[in-house]
């Protein structure tokens, strides 16, 4: 790794967002961002401790408990967040260039779910609570029942690199609108761009508490699940550490949402229409240069047909443009870290020694001088039984795997301990639909896939608990109670 010497950058993020104020870190660990194109520093953030972590739990009960927004009407909850959503768009191009930057998303990308997304999730969420009935009286039998909904109270929101300033939202914006307050967790391979979000908080006017960031790694993230001051915890990431977050908070009889891995199937049918299918592998296997949990890295394909596909998939991740995410031509960047290039060059080597097939990619681009880049990588003939078939890649590595018929296809489909994502494509509509509901798995496309930021999403077994996105995520993020009158 050629990174410069320890220097100060106008990127170095050295304070917290606490209590709505900038603060000091009690700890003194500190992580060096460095750009995944060029290997270059970024900035210098510092890392929270288990001080730091306690401190924003207690401003975050405190906002909850005595401030505000705990008493706020939906109304004025509403208003606050588009003024959120609004401090957020006038720095959309900023966050979208850093994003880019610190994880290798094409720019593109970036710009659609770190620039325009967070503020639109936001703005969505203030409109649907406005919509919603809160308290509501009528029921009951020989007497009168009220049923209230209640914000469940502390929210520890942990969220990944890849994605970063999306998926904070998708966890910010409902637990602001059912009035909760944050802590939020981001990861320290994007350790520079959520200080946007604690800017935009204080001049959206966010009343003190209610938004919290602290910077930090895996042991204070493991505090903030356990803080006994937290109601609730919502993680994205990866399913060994959701099955220990999960384990925590049932111990604690504690709220949990869960957005997990995935080892998503793409069934090109017998039928397909192959311009079709590779128009949409783009966002269905090779979105964010594949480090995407919906990543549709195994492709099944009928035997009858299986060279067309293998030839269409091929040709597709060959023709990628691989370089600097900052190009607007560039269609696949890096990996987000020199750690995660290693992890994904590991399963290559993995493939190389398996019966699969090389088809294309293999390595590491030989135009590409410094950044931590990987071809995109097909391997045919894959056995749904290969460790390529089983486990995340997190990087562009396809798997082709064939198949006899709509039924062995569903079985291999369904075959896989994840069940996040998938994609049928057909000629005809209603056989992909017959198909897709026979998929164990919480999203899946017909003829393509792209996702509804108004529809819940979520996974089925290795791939989490609950869901978010659409009117549904607000029910994780806040708490029934019934009161009984005579």
């Amino acid at each position: 790794m050629t990174v410069t010497a320890d220097r100060a950058t106008e990127l170095d993020r050295l304070r917290f967002f606490i209590d709505g104020q900038w603060v000091e870190p009690q700890g003194t660990e500190s992580h060096r961002q460095v750009e995944a194109a060029t290997e270059e520093l970024l900035g210098t953030a510092a890392l929270g401790s288990d001080a730091d972590i306690d401190a924003a739990v207690k401003a975050a009960r405190r906002a909850l408990d005595s401030g505000p927004w705990g008493r706020t009407t939906a109304a004025e909850r509403a208003e606050v967040m588009h003024r959120f959503a609004a401090a957020l768009s006038a720095r959309s191009e900023e966050t979208s260039t850093l994003v880019s930057r610190e994880n290798g998303m094409p720019i593109g990308l970036s710009a659609m779910f770190n620039g325009a997304a967070p503020a639109g999730t936001l703005q969505m969420y203030a409109e649907i609570v406005k919509g919603m009935v809160l308290e509501e009286s009528g029921r009951g039998l020989g007497g009168t029942t009220i049923v209230r909904r209640e914000p469940v109270g502390v929210v520890g929101a942990i969220v990944p690199w890849n994605y970063p300033q999306a998926l904070a939202m998708f966890k910010i914006a409902p637990a602001l609108a059912a009035g909760c307050t944050i802590v939020l967790k981001p990861s320290p391979e994007t350790a520079l761009d959520s200080y946007i979000l604690g800017e935009a908080a204080q001049e959206a006017g966010l009343p003190p508490g209610v938004l919290n960031i602290v910077l930090a790694g895996r042991e204070a993230g493991a505090t903030l699940v356990a803080h006994p001051g937290v109601d609730k915890v919502a993680f994205t990431g990866s399913t060994a550490a959701g099955r220990a977050i999960g384990a925590v908070c049932g111990q604690l009889i504690r709220r949990v949402t869960l957005e997990l891995g995935g080892k998503s199937a793409a069934i090109f049918c017998e039928d397909g229409i192959i311009d079709t299918f590779v128009a949409g592998l783009g966002t269905a296997s090779f979105m964010n240069n594949s480090q995407t949990c919906t990543t549709q890295s195994r492709i099944l394909a009928p035997r009858s047909r299986y060279q067309e596909v293998v030839d269409a998939v091929a040709g597709f991740a060959s023709g990628l443009n691989v370089g600097n995410p900052l190009d607007p031509e560039v269609t696949c960047g890096p990996m987000a870290s020199e750690t995660h290039l290693n992890r994904v060059l590991g399963y290559i080597d993995t493939a190389r020694n398996s019966d699969a097939r090389l088809v294309t990619g293999g390595g590491r681009p030989a135009d590409q001088d410094r950044g931590w880049f990987v071809e995109p990588t097909v391997f045919a003939d894959v056995k749904n039984s290969d460790r390529l078939a089983r486990e995340e890649v997190f990087g562009p590595v396809i798997a082709v795997i064939p198949y006899d018929g709509d039924d062995e296809a569903i079985a291999i489909a369904n075959d896989s301990n994840y069940g996040l994502a998938g994609s049928v494509w057909s000629a005809d509509p209603e056989r992909g639909l017959n198909m897709a509901r026979q998929i164990r798995s919480g999203t899946i496309g017909v003829n393509n896939y792209n996702i509804d930021l108004g529809a819940p999403f979520g996974g089925m077994k290795d791939s989490g608990l609950g869901r978010e996105l659409g009117p549904e995520a607000m029910n994780s993020y806040l708490e029934y109670k019934s009161i009984y009158t005579v």
